[in-house]
């Protein structure tokens, strides 16, 4: 079958193991200094280990192989030693070698009660909103357009402003945006994206911002590579938001 599932560059690989710990099912190993996919039916095909490469020599792509099976991979880890993921109930998947609640812990299905808040008195003003270009998604944006100039740049995976309450007014007011997601979107060609927006503008300063999950540092590799793959010596933060919205990291 056809499906996607995950590629290592053995070429760029210099086997730090990073990539190990981050991957649920354990179907990532290290051999012979190298990083290599145990079995491709150990592989669900999410890219938790994504964001984990240092060298960024890991990809999704889709090719023939076979099925992802949970079964294969408990018995795997049972051998291996380590704990097996509690999966949620799944719906089947036809085929297409998808599975809903194991995997990428970033892909978990979690349920919570919305944070108790006090009751703040409403001015019956909406708040405005300090989104300031568009368009915003990284592969819609040009990277010539006059709003880049002398910007403080604010790269958000696209998750960020729906976990974060107050995203506008703490982080996205004054600042040009763009969005992405790492999981689902070529990782590669955001690093290209913003190697050229960071050469061709004038960018004051870059704020990374991420979800805590695994996956979603690949948005911030892409862009340490971008910047330095550009030339440019640009101040740098990178900012992890919790999947209940509070700010989990911030370093410059």
């Amino acid at each position: 079958m056809i499906r996607k599932i995950v590629q290592i560059d053995e070429g760029k690989c210099n086997g730090c193991g990073d990539c190990v710990p981050a991957c649920a099912e354990g179907a990532i190993r290290i051999e012979n200094g190298k990083a290599v996919l145990s079995a491709d039916n150990l592989c669900d095909g999410l890219g938790a280990c994504l964001g984990e490469c240092p060298q960024d020599a890991i990809r999704v792509i889709e090719r023939e192989a076979d099925e992802f099976d949970e079964a294969a991979v408990e018995e795997h880890l049972q051998v291996i030693g380590r704990p097996v993921p509690v999966h949620q109930p799944t719906a089947p998947n036809h085929g297409h070698g998808h599975h809903g609640g194991g995997g990428c812990p970033g892909s978990r299905s979690m349920s919570f009660a919305p944070k108790e808040q006090k009751e703040v008195p409403s001015s019956g003003t909406p708040q405005p909103s300090q989104l300031a270009q568009w368009p915003v998604q990284l592969h819609l944006v040009p990277t010539n357009a006059p709003y880049f100039q002398d910007a403080d740049l604010l790269i958000a995976a696209d998750c960020v402003p729906f976990a974060h309450a107050d995203f506008h007014r703490d982080f996205l007011a004054g600042k040009a945006l763009v969005i992405g997601c790492p999981k689902l979107d070529d990782n590669q060609f955001y690093q290209q994206k913003l190697t050229e927006l960071f050469r061709v503008s004038s960018i004051r300063s870059i704020t990374v911002m991420r979800m805590e999950v695994p996956c979603c540092g690949g948005i911030v590799m892409a862009a340490k590579n971008a910047l330095a793959a550009s030339g440019k010596d640009i101040p740098f933060r990178e900012v992890t938001v919790g999947i209940r919205g509070d700010i989990t990291g911030d370093t410059e």
